[in-house]
């Protein structure tokens, strides 16, 4: 993708006066505009669908998006996609090198299994040099539980031999108050990442901690299942699209709910359904073990086996077992 900036009045159909309102409805970049729908451009601009769709496949030629292309070039194209240290040997190859960028990782597991534990980690690791397993890159963090510690990235910092305070200067939280500005978030987390673009700096990890939480508290009942499970599938693709955006690794965590009907094996499975089981790319199970263990299993992949490994959680963050 471009990293150039380009104004979105270079777009043939945009006027000063569509592009004012895309501007103010977080379509800052060609790249945002080539990925949209020509019903949510329409709705937005004040133009026409068929306007809408001309101007998206201008954005997409312009932003080189769309179209078919040979496997050659989409292996140099995954050559782009980065990957970033765990903290864990162990872990980053149940990954198959590292949490991977344009790629959303699920990490599901009951109270105490460590979800909050690494993405605090993943937040300090993001920003380490490339040689040393990072991307020299910000974090953005969507809270929707309250569980964001600047005091445990302290910790964390110190032990990687890093400038604590340079590093929570590098880590941008909000706290989401219900499902929709939850959703709300992912727009505003596109407008501060084209701002920080601008200043030189790159989001490389958005973090969305919990995903469900929201979602599973104010849609009770069957008979919302229907209307979840639509908002849930759009705010999936939502973060697959700022991932895929700023080449950014989007980790999400879950929570998972028991299943009463299953007489062997593990009752407890991931809230979210089958809509969040097909958009996550790698759905990663953790569970506690003794005393700083934990155990992490991964249960989906698109190119990896199912695989467990052994991990710890000690002051100092997330280690190898041994």
């Amino acid at each position: 993708m471009t990293e150039e900036f380009v104004d979105l009045e270079e777009i043939p159909g945009v006027g000063p006066e569509t592009a004012k309102k895309l501007r103010e409805a977080g379509f800052t970049s060609i790249e945002a505009i080539a990925i949209a729908s020509p019903a949510e451009l329409s709705a937005i601009g004040g133009i026409s669908e068929s306007n809408a769709q001309k101007i998206i496949q201008y954005a997409r030629k312009m932003a080189s998006i769309g179209g078919f292309e040979s496997g050659d070039k989409i292996l140099e194209k995954r050559k782009n996609v980065k990957k970033m240290t765990t903290g864990s040997k162990e872990l980053d190859n149940l990954f198959g090198g590292g949490i991977e960028t344009q790629a959303i990782t699920e990490l599901f597991g009951e109270f105490g299994s460590g979800k909050t534990q690494l993405c605090h980690q993943l937040a300090v690791n993001v920003q380490l040099p490339e040689d040393k397993g990072g991307l020299e890159g910000c974090a953005i963090v969507i809270d929707t539980e309250n569980t964001f510690r600047p005091e445990r990235i302290i910790q964390m910092a110190k032990a990687k031999n890093l400038d604590p305070n340079e590093v929570l200067k590098n880590i941008f939280v909000a706290q989401a108050y219900n499902s929709n500005h939850q959703m709300l978030l992912v727009d505003n987390a596109k407008e501060l990442a084209e701002k920080l673009k601008k200043e030189g700096k790159q989001v490389r990890l958005l973090i969305v901690d919990s995903l469900t939480s929201h979602f599973r508290a104010e849609y009770v009942g069957r008979g919302t299942l229907a209307d979840r499970q639509q908002k849930l599938n759009r705010h999936m693709h939502d973060l697959m699209k700022f991932g895929e955006l700023f080449n950014a690794a989007v980790v999400v965590t879950n929570q998972v709910m028991a299943r009463p009907d299953i007489m062997f094996g593990d009752p407890t499975k991931p809230v979210g359904g089958h809509i969040v089981a097909h958009t996550a790319t790698y759905r990663v199970y953790l569970k506690k073990s003794k005393g700083e263990l934990r155990i992490a299993r991964l249960v989906d992949s698109p190119h990896l086996p199912e695989a467990e490994v052994v991990f710890k959680i000690t002051e100092k963050g997330v280690e190898d077992s041994k």
